[in-house]
Parts: C-alpha cells; structure tokens; sequence
C-alpha cells in the first residue's frame, strides 16, 4: 500500500452504522456508562472506554490512530499545540537533575522550552553541528534523551536520523525526532531507529492554517532500562512495549490538560487527507524558488538542501526519498532589505507559521527567535543559523511562475 493510499484508507473505516467517511466530532466534555462498575474498569485501565476529553475521545482517538498508522508507530497521543506535544514528549522521560542532548538549530520555540527547563533541574546540552560526533560529545552519565529535527528549522541542517539513533541506543537512551517539517510523506523516522516522534499538526498535517495541535508517537521499541528510568520501568512490567505511551496518558498528559480539541482533531483529520498531494506541489515549487533565487544577483546566498552544492544534498536525497522539503531561507545583506523584500510581496503572506497552503516568509531575527535573543550569548546566536538579512519562506502550492514573479518583483526594491 503506497503513502496515499495508506492515508486515505489505512486505520480507519467510514462509521458502521451511517456510512459516514468523514470522521464525526464528538463535541463532549464527558461520556456516560451504564454502571459504576464499568466506569471503575475503565479508570483502573482494566477495560477500553471513553470517561473524559482531557484524557481520551473518539474524534480525537482517531486522528490518533491515523497518525500513529503513518508513522508505523504502536500508537500515538494528540496534544493541544506542537509545542505541548514536545513539552509532554520530553517531560514524560525527564525528572530533577536529568541532562537532554538537542541540536541548536531547531525552532526557536523548542530551543526556550528546553533552556527554562533548568527552572526545574533539568539541563539542555546543545550540540554545536548536527554530526553524531557533536552529540557524543554533549552525553554525560545524566543523558536521559537526544532530540533532533529532521531537517533544521530554519538552520536547515540535517542530522543522519540512523548515525544518532545507534549513538543513542549505544548509551541505552532514546532518539526524539520531531518530524513537523517532512511529514510521514518524506520520512518515517522509526524505519531509521528513532524511538519518539513529534509533530506540530499546526503545520503541514493541518495545512490550511485553521487550528493548532501537537501529537506523540511512540515506536514501542525501546527497552527502558531500569537505572535510567526507573517510573518507565515500573509501566513497561504492568504494560510492556506499551510503557511510554501508558505513562504519558495516565501522567503527565492527563494532569497537565494539554489535550487537543475534538474540533481541531477534525479539522486535523480533514488536512490529513490530502497530505501527499500537498507534499509532492510543495517540495517541487521549494526547489524550482530555491534554484531561481540562487541565480538572482541581489540574492546573497540561499540556504535550500536541494541545491547543488549544500553539504547536506546528499543525506537528503537519500532519507527523504529524492525531495527536499518546503522550507527555504535567502538572505538579502541586511535586515533594512530583508524588511524592503517582505514588505513588497504580494502573494507571500507574512506570518510566522509554516506548512500553510500558501506560501509564507518571515523575518526570523525579528520575530520568532526575539526574546530567545535576548537571552542568548552571541555563540549561541550563531549556532542557530539564524542572521540578521535572512528570511524564511514555506513554500506553498501557487503556481510556480507566479511565485517567482512575486519574488522578482519584490527583489526589485533592493538597492
């Protein structure tokens, strides 16, 4: 079964009893049973069932499945936005005096998240390139985890998922990837020995810009070592591979109520359906604007792993299946011309989202990367990719020859 087909069809069947192919929304805080006992069984984890949203429902179980099916995980818990899904992710796996290993040149979002985690005892080692060597580098005997997106956002370097996932299971921790930016469509990161895989539904799964959410899939693979962590140990006797998800469900997930909406589960579960077809548009008009603006004399340079001659072409071609993903990043010599090109677009919206349907830029250094910043040492600045003349563009669907018209035009205005 090929990605389209297994998306439209796989783990998931139109309603028995009304023929319905669209998922229904079961718009309810809670749900009804028939006697105390059943309702026991269900909270003791001893039957399957549906008690409250916080914690499970229908709409939101099967947007669950159908991701988890994609990412051929054993299953999968949707979250209330991209950054809860991480936040939860990583938490589930962290307690006081426990170290993680991310690279630096991940959103700007996750890179906070991780520096405030030393509010509650928990360190974030940041590796200075995304090479195997500058990880191993950053493990200590407090390493409970590493994290990596698939491809950098907006760094736009790209770790070797299969290099990390033996580096990690060499010191018998887990690799967390977030897969927000290539989408089970370009890459599936458990066919490469990640353990954890996260989304930003908000994105690319969503597509058209109309609600937020974040989801965990889990591998079911990992064997938690006693010593490291000793509460997964205690789930993996009563659950077994089922541990991690069973902890994080009956945890911290259920006590912190970051769940998704059963309304924007819907929405997620209609921008799902056409995926694929976005995916394949999307990466074809990424790279014909890469190649146009590298050739554009006020172009100063252009960062876009599907040019010729990026470090980082042929791992690309070879974990995302001979494309190179939506997201782009060209600088224009300083941030006065950067302001000069964004403001003179016409199609590109200016917002800071990614994976809409329409193409999107942004001038990160302003906007999404500014109070990090401002907390920052200039070293740790660098190491983000992040300069003050770049701006980030998600490429969408628009006819190609219009994009590029709108580039043209608004590149006319740089002296």
């Amino acid at each position: 079964m090929e990605f389209n087909t297994r998306l439209l069809h796989g783990n998931y069947q139109p309603d028995e009893g009304t023929g319905a192919t669209t998922v229904p929304i079961f718009q309810s805080t809670s749900f009804r049973h028939k006697t105390a006992e059943e309702l026991e069984k269900i909270f003791a984890g001893a039957e399957p069932g549906y008690v409250y949203t916080r914690i499970n429902n229908p709409t939101i179980e099967a947007f669950e499945k159908r991701i988890a099916f994609l990412e051929k995980g054993i299953g999968a818990v949707a979250c209330a936005s991209g950054m809860a899904a991480i936040s939860m992710a990583v938490l589930n796996l962290l307690e006081q005096g426990d170290e993680l290993v991310s690279s630096a040149g991940i959103f700007a979002g996750t890179y906070s998240l991780f520096m405030n985690l030393a509010d509650y005892g928990i360190r974030a080692r940041f590796a200075k390139t995304v090479s195997v060597e500058s990880f191993a580098a950053e493990i200590t005997g407090k390493t409970r985890l590493i994290f990596v997106e698939t491809i950098g956002n907006p760094k736009m370097d790209i770790p070797n998922i299969s290099e990390l996932a033996e580096l990690a299971h060499r010191h018998n921790i887990p690799l967390v990837v977030d897969n927000t930016v290539t989408t089970p469509y370009l890459f599936r990161p458990f066919e490469h020995g990640a353990d954890i895989v996260v989304h930003s539904t908000s994105k690319l799964i969503n597509g058209s810009g109309n609600s937020i959410g974040g989801v965990i899939v889990d591998r079911g693979r990992f064997n938690w070592d006693e010593t490291k962590f000793p509460k997964l140990h205690e789930y993996k006797k009563k659950y077994s591979f089922f541990a991690y998800l069973a902890k994080l469900r009956q945890g911290i997930h259920r006590d912190f109520g970051v769940c998704m909406a059963p309304f924007n589960a819907y929405l997620n579960n209609l921008g799902l359906d056409t995926l694929g077809l976005r995916m394949e548009k999307m990466c074809s008009n990424a790279l014909a604007l890469a190649q146009f603006l590298a050739e554009h004399p006020k172009v100063a340079w252009v960062n876009y792993p599907g040019l010729v001659g990026n470090p980082y072409r042929r791992l690309a071609e070879g974990q995302f299946g001979g494309k190179f993903g939506i997201i782009l990043t060209f600088g224009v010599g300083s941030k006065e011309n950067a302001f000069k090109v964004i403001n003179n677009l016409k199609y590109a919206y200016n917002l800071s989202n990614i994976g809409d349907l329409r193409t999107l830029v942004v001038h990160p250094a302003s906007t999404i990367y500014a109070s990090l910043f401002a907390e920052c040492s200039e070293e740790e600045k660098q190491a983000t990719g992040v300069t003050d003349d770049m701006i980030r563009v998600s490429v969408g669907i628009e006819d190609i020859q219009d994009l590029i018209g709108d580039f043209q035009q608004a590149l006319n205005v740089v002296q």
